[in-house]
């Protein structure tokens, strides 16, 4: 008699295991259960169906040859009995049984051979009045992003205000300002937009382009009531009051554990998240599990983490459903990659930041560079941000981030350290990675070559550096700080800054700094400058060799300052 297997959840893990196991066993049941009346959509697609670049919502919940999987599809194309509209109420592992309760129905049960648990995330809760308004909203789900989309095409929102600035509030953000034109607004409680996730320099990139696309961004800020009569008027923060016909809550998600919880099964103490071995098994042989809801091992920390990704729920589900079906397929662990399209620049990333690993115990430093995509002689290139985590004693990568307007190329260097960073890759690797090179396609030594040999640079203590955020702080302070700017471009770009800032701005070119050693204070920090911090650099080797050690070399130069918005020549 063949195996009947219950999925609870229908969005993208219990979807996945579904087709596969159905792939490799066809003479398997396979049961999906879902609360929701809509299954198996792009989650992620979301703010692109609000901001009008996906025109049509079944463009979510169709196939790659454009086949809507709705309840008929899975029954017929896959094999796959759906229960939509139904909520698991318990599991009984002793009987192997799970009850259920369909829409307008009594509570009935349901018996398994295995069961798969892929009951995914829900919005952290908000605790304060006002949640509970019409106009108030998670984007959590179809349903949700149905109601949001008629608000916004039927002009029924004007001014809309988005509570936290991660992943889904930045791009509700990008949403609903671009095509819509509504005056948005951000209120983050931290002091950075996605924070813990990127490090302050990208942040600060974030930050401009936000605020250059028209959003009003109001960061260190605590919403403490949410107002109206019948329907959402205004957010209160700590520090203003803001009229608004929409609040979208994007505060970040919790695991969905409840059920695992109360049917005894092994959760993390730290995360929260279902405990699952590398055959994404539980506690329970029986018992599988995956996506939003489990922890599983971050490769670079070793400690359990919740990686709530589509992309992993969908790669986790074909491990779990090639195991229903007696396979031994293995997950390992996750490194941590991320990205996400604010406007026309991205941001990518995979494994630590700087304050992420030095939180976890590492001894840490990182290096940032700022270079074109392509060789630089080629017509058309963009630059690349990157920003390399290095452990100091071993050398060993811990992470990198990168921001540019290029995002696939950009992304494309990312995915190239997430690919080796679970084997624990040295700033050797990284320098040495091989890189598809053409003029069209990269430089002869590529950004991430590059970011590497500066690491090792600064390891070795030739590059003695200063980071964007601590030159803001200082600059912001200057009458009260005792340094000198040493611009070591050509005199047409340093003159603006010469003429704003006559008492700390100098300007000798990177090639020339040798023979002007003695014009230089000696007792005086000195920050140098240039483009990129290439020249920078060169002009810091020369000078140690004069005997000059008072020098810091500013990470990505004026590149980086362009790009945070930070412009010493006009005071801005």
């Amino acid at each position: 008699m063949s195996q009947h297997v219950v999925i609870v959840g229908g969005v993208a893990l219990g979807p996945k295991a579904a087709c596969r196991l159905k792939r490799v066993q066809p003479d398997a049941r396979v049961t999906l259960i879902d609360a929701q009346k809509i299954i198996s959509y792009g989650g992620c697609g979301i703010p692109y169906l609000i901001s009008g670049d996906v025109s049509d919502p079944q463009q979510l919940r169709t196939t790659s040859f454009h086949a809507v999987r709705d309840e008929p599809f899975f029954k017929q194309a896959k094999g796959v009995d759906v229960l939509s509209e139904t909520r698991v109420l318990k599991i009984d592992r002793a009987r192997k049984k799970v009850v259920v309760q369909e829409k307008d129905k009594e509570p009935r049960e349901i018996g398994y051979d295995k069961l798969v648990l892929a009951t995914g995330s829900r919005p952290r809760p908000l605790p304060i009045p006002g949640t509970d308004l019409p106009g108030c909203l998670p984007v959590a789900s179809m349903e949700d992003a149905l109601a949001l989309r008629e608000m916004v095409t039927t002009g029924k929102v004007a001014r809309a205000v988005i509570i936290g600035a991660g992943f889904i509030g930045l791009e509700m953000a990008d949403a609903l300002t671009d095509m819509w034109g509504i005056e948005t607004s951000v209120i983050e409680l931290g002091d950075q937009v996605l924070p813990g996730v990127v490090s302050p320099t990208l942040a600060a990139m974030a930050h401009k382009q936000l605020r250059d696309n028209g959003i009003a961004l109001y960061l260190s800020e605590k919403v403490t009531a949410i107002e109206g009569q019948g329907k959402v008027e205004r957010v209160v923060t700590t520090q203003r009051t803001l009229e608004t016909d929409l609040v979208i809550l994007a505060t970040g998600v919790l695991p969905n554990t409840e059920l695992a919880k109360e049917a005894g099964l092994s959760l993390s103490e730290a995360t929260g998240g279902i405990l699952v071995t590398k055959t994404m098994q539980t506690s329970d042989p029986d018992i599988l599990s995956g996506g939003d809801c489990v922890a599983i091992e971050n490769l670079v920390t070793g400690k359990p983490s919740l990686f709530p990704l589509g992309s992993m729920a969908n790669r986790q589900g074909r491990v779990i459903g090639t195991n229903l079906a007696g396979g031994r397929a293995t997950f390992p662990g996750a490194v941590g990659s991320l990205s996400i399209k604010i406007f026309d620049m991205g941001i990518a990333g995979t494994g630590l930041t700087l304050k992420r690993a030095q939180a976890e115990g590492f001894d840490a430093v990182s290096a940032q560079v700022i270079q074109f995509d392509h060789a630089h002689f080629y017509p058309e290139k963009t630059l690349i941000t990157l920003e390399l985590v290095i452990e100091k004693k071993t050398r060993r990568v811990l992470g990198i981030q990168g921001l540019s307007k290029n995002l696939e190329g950009m992304a494309g260097r990312i995915n190239a350290v997430a690919s080796i960073l679970k084997y624990q890759p040295t700033l050797e690797d990284i320098s040495n990675l091989e890189i598809a090179y053409s003029p069209p396609f990269a430089s002869a030594m590529d950004v991430l070559n590059v970011v590497a040999n500066v690491g090792d640079n600064i390891l070795e203590g030739r590059n003695v550096t200063i980071n964007p955020e601590t030159f803001a702080a200082l600059w912001a302070d200057r009458d009260n700080q005792d340094f000198i700017v040493l611009d070591c471009r050509n005199p047409d770009n340093a003159l603006a800054f010469l003429q704003k800032h006559p008492a700390i701005w100098m300007n000798i070119t990177g090639e020339t700094v040798q023979e002007h050693v003695d014009a230089l204070p000696k007792d005086t920090t000195i920050i140098l400058l240039c483009n990129t911090g290439a020249r920078s650099y060169e002009a810091q080797i020369k000078l140690a060799k004069a005997g000059l050690t008072n020098t810091f070399n500013l990470q990505g130069g004026w590149g980086n300052l362009r790009l945070w918005g930070l412009d010493p020549s006009t005071d801005e």
